[in-house]
């Protein structure tokens, strides 16, 4: 079952199209790279997809059964949707633990009759949340940091947090962009650990925006490729490392097999 779908996804800005005509599928429980060089729309795709930006019109995206084309935000995050950003946007005075239960808060199950007459009711939910937050931090590594401000975490940590605060909000389908950016090699194999995970552990479909390319073979079910705003290949892996045409399109030449081996070396 396909739990997102484009038709002919497009938007312009000016007279430049960061996205042409694309179309595209992701199944449930999918783990999906998107790789291309910069400038190839992979994060104007994922704007588009959490509603950040409004599409061109004849454009049309399909998340779970809604019509989300000229959905906001807020409400596609309602429908399960979560992602992250390449520049990291956390709470940086406010502890590791507080800034993953800022991720829970739409699934907050309280009324507002309940934070008025029901103090008990609430201090047992929000016991139950901490102890499964912590069990969050805990399978991100980062159970020992709970009490510290995000602003004592190293660059490799915060993003762990931010991909914890994103699996708080209970996504059925998590958006990553770079990830593993600034990742020190051996953080890199953790997180790859960590998004192989996912899928089991917490039942996620995951769509990964990578430059690490091993991240993106090494974990990915299919990889889609942009160029100049087009999907210009998709397929295993295996399939795409060996399209001289997606070569061409990442490092702007043709190159002979022994090139191709070490560019896409993962």
């Amino acid at each position: 079952m396909m739990i997102l779908k484009t038709k002919q996804l497009t938007k312009s800005f000016g007279g430049l199209k960061a996205m042409d005509k694309v179309d595209f599928e992701l199944k449930k429980n999918e783990i999906r790279g998107i790789i291309g060089p910069n400038g190839s729309g992979k994060s104007t795709f994922f704007n588009l997809v959490s509603g950040i930006y409004d599409s061109d019109p004849g454009s049309y995206i399909e998340f779970d059964g809604h019509d989300i084309t000229f959905t906001p935000p807020y409400k596609i995050a309602g429908y399960g949707l979560s992602r992250t950003f390449q520049l990291l946007r956390l709470y940086q005075d406010m502890t590791v633990i507080d800034n993953v239960m800022a991720g829970y808060h739409t699934k907050v199950p309280y009324s507002f009759i309940d934070a008025v007459v029901g103090r008990k009711k609430i201090w047992d939910q929000e016991r139950a949340i901490k102890e499964e937050m912590m069990e969050l931090l805990s399978f991100v590594g980062l159970a020992d940091y709970a009490e510290l401000n995000a602003s004592e975490l190293s660059g490799g940590q915060r993003r762990l947090l931010v991909l914890a605060r994103a699996i708080a909000m209970k996504p059925k389908l998590l958006m990553l962009d770079e990830p593993a950016a600034g990742l020190s090699p051996v953080n890199v194999d953790n997180l790859m650990k960590i998004i192989m995970q996912l899928k089991d552990k917490y039942g996620l479909t995951l769509i990964i925006i990578e430059h690490i390319l091993k991240v993106v073979m090494d974990t990915c079910n299919t990889v889609t490729v942009f160029d100049h705003g087009q999907k210009i290949a998709e397929g295993t892996p295996s399939k795409v490392k060996d399209d001289n045409a997606v070569i061409e399109a990442y490092l702007g030449k043709k190159m002979d097999d022994e090139e191709m081996r070490k560019a896409l070396a993962v």
